[in-house]
């Protein structure tokens, strides 16, 4: 299957702390290893799919994109 996440780059981060549910959290990790079968490399820490998680998020909601034509 083709994950909508590729391999992760090791850009400098920016700290953020964020709660989240514990089933996100599993699915998260879940998806980061996913990530690693698909990628034929080690899956990366979970921590370090959530930027790239938002970011495509954000690159795909309309709304969003109109929402920033607007301002």
């Amino acid at each position: 299957s083709k994950l909508k996440l590729g391999t992760i780059k090791d850009d400098k981060p920016v700290k953020l702390t964020v709660e989240l549910p514990a089933p996100v959290h599993r699915n998260l990790a879940a998806y980061a290893e996913a990530i690693g079968r698909e990628s034929g490399q080690a899956a990366p820490d979970p921590s370090k799919i959530v930027a790239p998680m938002i970011e495509r998020f954000m690159a795909t909601d309309r709304a969003f994109a109109r929402a920033r034509k607007a301002k």
